[in-house]
């Protein structure tokens, strides 16, 4: 994964902002209707310093502004619910965070109350999927270490990096999710 372009985030946002902004440019270039992806945050410096050739082969260089560089874990296992994979990660101190992309159907608030009773989880998703009211989302959710959290959430109707959300408590149960991988 390359770095952010000059059209890419600004720099006044935040180094966890521009590492989500960073991933939501990768996952866009790589089209919609993808699987879930599972990134490793290193913090740049010491990628630089500890690993200096794979620091090249990444394009972190020494000028590089950036300072969390994500590192795109295998693929996900199919098959899986996330909730449980995401129960099996372990990260080595080396890693200061994680991110995941996940694309999912939403409804907007006011669909809440339409919703009908006693549906289980299948039913519940085939009952969004066929919903007249429903968005297509891109997710990026990442968490470091000492707590910190951010998202970016891209509508597939609105495809385009001008219209991107981003902010820390916009998809709470996965950033939990995701700082529960660094639980001791």
């Amino acid at each position: 994964m390359s770095n952010v372009s000059p059209s890419g985030p600004p720099m006044a946002a935040s180094p966890l902002t521009r590492a989500v902004l960073e991933i939501d440019e990768y996952a866009s270039g790589l089209g919609w209707d993808r699987p879930a992806r599972l990134f490793a945050l290193v913090d740049s410096a010491r990628l630089r310093a500890q690993e200096p050739r794979l620091a090249a082969q990444l394009g972190v260089g020494g000028d590089d502004t950036t300072a969390y560089t994500p590192i795109e874990q295998e693929e996900l296992p199919a098959g899986k619910p996330l909730d449980e994979f995401l129960g099996t990660i372990a990260w080595p101190d080396a890693v200061a965070g994680c991110a995941l992309t996940v694309e999912r159907l939403m409804l907007p608030p006011s669909a809440e109350a339409a919703v009908p009773k006693g549906l289980n989880e299948a039913g519940l998703a085939k009952w969004v999927a066929a919903h007249p009211d429903r968005q297509e989302v891109r997710m990026t959710v990442a968490v470091l270490r000492d707590g910190a959290r951010e998202a970016a959430i891209r509508l597939r109707e609105k495809d385009s990096p001008n219209e991107v959300l981003t902010g820390p408590d916009l998809v709470p149960g996965l950033a939990d999710a995701l700082a529960a991988t660094f639980a001791s």
